[in-house]
C-alpha cells in the first residue's frame, strides 16, 4: 500500500466506523467488533506509512487549493507519525475498555458514544498529518466539535455545564486568538506550510515576535496553558473512557502537538533562540507546571487530581519548545509519548475503581489496594512514570528537558522540573500507599477487581510505560530530523 492510500484509510476508516455504529445501534456485539476491527485497521495503516517513510519527511500531498498559499494538504514528518501512532495505537486498547467500562458501568447511548469516539479519531489523524497550519486549523477544530458530545454523555446538568466550559473555551481561543494567529502569518509570509526552520524569520521582526507567539501559544487552548486550562477539569464529568484516550492522549496531545509544530515549523527554534521571542512563554509554562501541581495537591476526587497533574504534564512540553534548543524540543516530543502511556494508565485505573466500587474520593480507596491488587499496581507503575523514575519511560524525557534548560544555562527551570518530580510523588503515591498499607473500614473481601476488560488494558499500558524506557534511544533517534536541517 502506497502512503498516501494508507493516510487517506487512517482517517475514513474512523469516520466509516462512526456511521456504522449508528446503524448498527440496536446489535451492540457486531457494532463493538467491527468498532474494534476499525481501531486496529487504522493502526495497521499507520504502521504502513512508517514503514514506506520512516523518520523521513514527505513531500506535501494537495487535495484542493482554496486561496494562493491555503491548501488542504497532508505530509509524513517524524513527530506528526509518531503522534499517529500513539493514537491510532491506543486507540485499540481504550476501545477494549470502554466496551468493559460502559457495559459494567450500564452506562447508556453506547452507540452514540462510540460513533462520536471513532469521528474523534478520525480527527486525530487529520491533525497528525496536516502539512500546513489551515489543515490542522480544521481538523484540530473538528476535534473539538466531535468530542463535545463525549463530555456531555452523561446528560447530566453537571455535564452540560461542564461540556459548555469546555466548548467555549476551546472554541473561544481558537476562533479568537489561533485564527488570527493563523491569517497573520499568512499575510506575512504568503503560505502557511510547515517548513524546517521555519516560514516567519524575515518577514517579523522586534515586539511583533513574541505578539505573534503569544496569539498562538494561548489560541492553542488544547495545550491548557493556564489561564486557559479549565476546560480540561471540568471535562472530567465524562466517562472515564474518555479522560483516557481523548483527554490523556489526543484532544490534550493535539494541543501540545501543535505548539510543538508552530515552534518548529512555523517560528524555527533558532529564529526563536536569537530573538528571545520564546522567554516570556517559558516562564509561563514553568509557573503552569508547579502551579498546577500545587491544586493537583487540594483535589481529593482522584480524576480532578489526574485533571490538574495533566494541565501540568503538558506545560512540560510547552516548556521543552519554549526553551528553543534542540533538547527541549525532542524532550517535549518524547514527553507526548511518555506522559500519554503513563496518564491513559492512571485514568484507566481510576475508571476500574469507579467500576468496580463506585468510589471517586481518594479518601474513600483506602484499603481498596488489597482488594484489586492488579489496579493499583498499574496505577504505581503509571504514577512512577510520571514521576519520572527510572526504569520507566517518563524518566528519559524530563531527563532531556532537564539537558535542555541545562544547555540555555536555565538554572530555574531545572529547579522548576525537579520540584515538578517531588509535587507527583506528593499527589500520585498517597493513593498507592492508602490502597496497600492502610485498612479500610470493611474488610478486603467485599471488593475485587472490575471485569477483564477493566483491569486489563491499563496493565497492558503500564508494560508500555516499561517498554518506553528501553526503546526511548530509538524514539530520540527517530525524532532527531526535527531539529536537523
Amino acid at each position: 500500500m502506497d502512503t498516501w492510500t494508507a493516510i487517506a484509510l487512517s482517517m475514513l476508516i474512523p469516520t466509516a466506523a462512526m456511521v456504522l455504529n449508528l446503524l448498527l445501534r440496536d446489535r451492540p456485539n457486531l457494532r463493538d467488533g467491527m468498532t474494534l476491527a476499525a481501531a486496529v485497521l487504522t493502526f495497521l495503516c499507520v504502521l504502513v506509512v512508517l514503514g514506506n517513510e520512516g523518520s523521513g519527511t514527505t513531500e506535501k500531498m494537495v487535495l484542493s487549493e482554496v486561496m494562493p498559499g491555503i491548501e488542504l494538504a497532508f505530509h509524513v514528518e517524524p513527530l506528526g507519525l509518531m503522534f499517529a501512532l500513539i493514537a491510532s495505537g491506543l486507540w485499540i486498547v481504550t476501545h477494549l475498555y470502554g466496551i468493559g467500562y460502559m457495559r459494567g458501568n450500564s452506562e447508556k447511548n453506547h452507540a452514540r458514544f462510540f460513533a462520536a469516539f471513532s469521528l474523534a479519531i478520525a480527527s486525530t489523524m487529520g491533525v497528525a498529518f496536516s502539512a500546513n497550519m489551515f489543515t490542522l486549523f480544521l481538523f484540530y477544530e473538528l476535534l473539538t466539535v466531535s468530542t463535545y458530545p463525549l463530555v456531555a454523555h452523561k446528560g447530566t446538568p453537571e455535564a452540560i455545564r461542564g461540556a459548555r466550559t469546555y466548548l467555549g473555551i476551546l472554541i473561544g481561543t481558537s476562533i479568537g486568538l489561533q485564527l488570527v494567529a493563523v491569517i497573520w502569518t499568512w499575510n506575512l509570509t504568503g503560505t502557511l506550510d510547515f517548513e524546517l526552520g521555519g516560514i516567519l524569520e524575515g518577514h517579523v521582526a522586534g515586539m511583533m515576535v513574541p505578539v505573534l507567539l503569544g496569539l498562538y501559544a494561548f489560541g492553542i487552548g488544547k495545550a491548557a496553558l493556564m489561564p486557559f486550562h479549565r476546560w480540561l477539569p471540568a471535562a472530567m464529568v465524562a466517562p472515564t473512557p474518555v479522560s483516557a484516550l481523548l483527554h490523556a492522549v489526543a484532544v490534550v496531545k493535539a494541543g501540545v502537538f501543535t505548539m510543538l509544530k508552530v515552534g518548529v515549523y512555523v517560528f524555527g527554534i533558532d529564529f526563536l533562540a536569537e530573538t528571545g521571542a520564546s522567554d516570556w512563554l517559558m516562564w509561563l509554562a514553568a509557573f503552569s507546571i508547579v502551579a498546577a501541581s500545587v491544586v493537583a495537591l487540594t483535589k481529593d476526587n482522584l480524576k480532578a487530581r489526574l485533571a490538574y497533574s495533566t494541565v501540568s504534564q503538558l506545560s512540560y512540553i510547552t516548556l521543552g519548545m519554549a526553551l528553543a534548543t534542540s533538547m527541549g524540543v525532542i524532550g517535549g516530543g518524547m514527553h507526548i509519548a511518555m506522559h500519554a502511556m503513563g496518564k491513559i494508565t492512571l485514568f484507566m485505573c481510576a475508571g476500574s475503581i469507579y467500576v468496580a466500587t463506585h468510589r471517586t474520593e481518594i479518601s474513600q480507596m483506602t484499603g481498596l489496594g488489597r482488594a484489586m491488587p492488579v489496579t493499583f499496581f498499574a496505577f504505581l507503575i503509571g504514577a512512577l512514570s510520571i514521576i519520572g523514575l527510572p526504569p520507566l519511560g517518563g524518566s528519559w524525557s524530563k531527563w532531556l528537558l532537564i539537558m535542555g534548560a541545562a544547555d540555555t544555562q536555565e538554572w530555574v527551570m531545572i529547579g522548576v522540573l525537579m520540584v515538578s518530580s517531588l509535587l507527583n510523588v506528593a499527589y500520585l503515591l498517597p493513593l498507592v500507599g492508602k490502597g496497600f498499607f492502610l485498612r479500610g473500614n470493611e474488610t478486603q473481601d467485599q471488593w475485587g477487581e472490575a471485569g477483564l476488560l477493566v483491569w486489563l488494558p491499563p496493565l497492558i499500558t503500564a508494560l508500555g510505560c516499561l517498554v518506553l524506557f528501553f526503546y526511548a534511544g530509538a524514539l530520540q533517534a527517530f525524532l532527531m530530523p526535527l531539529v536537523t536541517k
